[in-house]
């Protein structure tokens, strides 16, 4: 006796015959259909939380950055951006365990980003390279205030040493773009700042910490007052703080504010850092959560 086969056999085995358009219906080994299906890795430099290293085509060049986005992070939530530039020579990764900035944008909700600078060192004031890295600078923070959602209003910018030289180049060359710098044995100092008219467009907060046995400790205090003198800023008394250091504040005429922090016993490192070359443990105070503080209290004012 024969078997009639069903209609909806006929037409599996035509389209089985008419393969690639019928691979799926004959079970190819394209995958059962009942598997789950695998998540797309993220690509370098997609927003999400966590560490990654991402990098960037600049005048030509491969330009490349690490970054640390706290837990449950999504680029909705409109988190601050913090720029942190490492001394010459040095790395985006050796800053990030200088400066304790991951476990801080953990704890209060910030993106962290660390460009690397080109054989080490970024073009700032007196040293270290040729390159455009204001520009780079600036391109760093279109990407991340766009794709990653971060802050318009909140963009800072922190660094030691070459680094912090950078902070202020970019306070002056990119006006409109950071709220407040945070230079760290670092300073306004150099030909540039020679130049009258060489000073912030817009308001910019500033917060520093310089230390008393730190070779470029004169340089940078003259720094200060230069700084102080072109933006008609008017210091409130020196403030005494255990172990003999100090802050001086400052409120100037574009409505931005600053504040010193002098260190006598201290040389040209990060206050309060722990374990890294330019680290010193026992300065008295922590700049990474001063800075914090002070940056939480400077949003970005309107020129």
């Amino acid at each position: 006796m024969r078997t009639r086969l069903p209609r909806s056999w006929l037409i599996t085995a035509l389209l089985c015959l008419l393969a690639p358009l019928g691979a799926a219906a004959c079970g190819s080994d394209s995958g059962d259909a009942h598997e789950p299906r695998r998540e797309r890795a993220a690509k370098p430099g997609e927003p999400r939380p966590g560490n990654q290293k991402a990098d960037l085509t600049w005048k030509g060049k491969k330009r490349t950055y690490r970054v640390h986005a706290p837990p449950g992070y999504k680029p909705a939530d409109a988190l601050p951006l913090v720029i942190a530039l490492h001394s010459f020579p040095g790395t985006g990764k050796e800053m990030s365990q200088l400066s304790g900035l991951d476990a801080k944008a953990d704890k209060e909700k910030f993106l962290a980003v660390y460009p690397d600078g080109q054989s080490g060192g970024f073009n700032a004031f007196v040293c270290c390279g040729n390159e455009d890295d204001v520009g780079f600078v600036r391109q760093l923070v279109k990407e991340f205030t766009g794709d990653w959602g971060a802050d318009r209003d909140r963009v800072y910018a922190t660094g030691i040493s070459n680094g912090g030289d950078l902070t202020l180049k970019l306070a002056v060359e990119l006006p409109d773009t950071f709220a407040a710098v945070a230079p760290v044995s670092g300073g306004f100092i150099g030909e540039a700042p020679k130049d009258p008219s060489y000073a912030p467009k817009s308001p910019v907060s500033l917060i520093t910490f310089l230390g008393g046995t730190d070779r470029y400790y004169g340089q940078f205090r003259n720094g200060m007052k230069t700084w102080h003198s072109r933006l008609e800023c008017t210091p409130a008394p020196k403030h005494r703080l255990p172990k003999g250091n100090s802050v001086t504040t400052a409120d100037c005429a574009d409505r931005s504010a600053t504040a010193v922090y002098t260190l006598p016993a201290m040389g040209h490192a990060w206050p309060g850092a722990r374990g890294a070359d330019l680290a010193d443990p026992q300065a008295g105070l922590r700049a990474t959560d001063l800075l914090w503080k002070f940056f939480e209290k400077h949003p970005r004012k309107k020129p």
